[in-house]
């Protein structure tokens, strides 16, 4: 499957928005797909997950203020970023999975396939 995030941008803080990860190929429903995201001169995070059957994970740090969400017949996950603060400014990538489901959804190298990212800034 190849993945590409889109609706990134400059948002002030307390402002949202909405990101998109189109997915090409078959079988997306099988999916789970999570969103990570790269501040500049940290180490890539683990934001949120959905599962294939739509359950969803988050991160601490936006629980509460991000959604994400899936349409299969669109093939596409959003994340919905509400109450946005300086500190969420990063590139945001997803990433999927079609193996099993286990724990460590929260890990990197839990995914198999990976979008380029898209660049969200926060402005205080």
């Amino acid at each position: 499957v190849q993945l590409q995030a889109s609706g990134g941008g400059l948002v002030q803080a307390g402002g949202s928005q909405g990101l998109s990860c189109a997915a090409s190929g078959r079988s997306f429903s099988t999916y789970a797909v999570g969103w990570f995201r790269q501040a500049l001169g940290k180490e890539r995070e683990f934001v949120a997950v959905i599962s294939r059957s739509g359950n969803t994970f988050y991160a601490n740090a936006v629980k509460d203020r991000f959604t994400i969400s899936r349409d299969n017949a669109k093939t596409t996950v959003y994340l919905q970023m509400n109450s946005l603060k300086p500190d969420d400014a990063a590139v945001y990538y997803c990433a999927a999975r079609n193996r099993a489901w286990n724990g460590n959804w929260y890990q990197s190298d839990f995914y198999d396939y990976w979008g380029r990212g898209t660049l969200v800034t926060v402005s205080s």
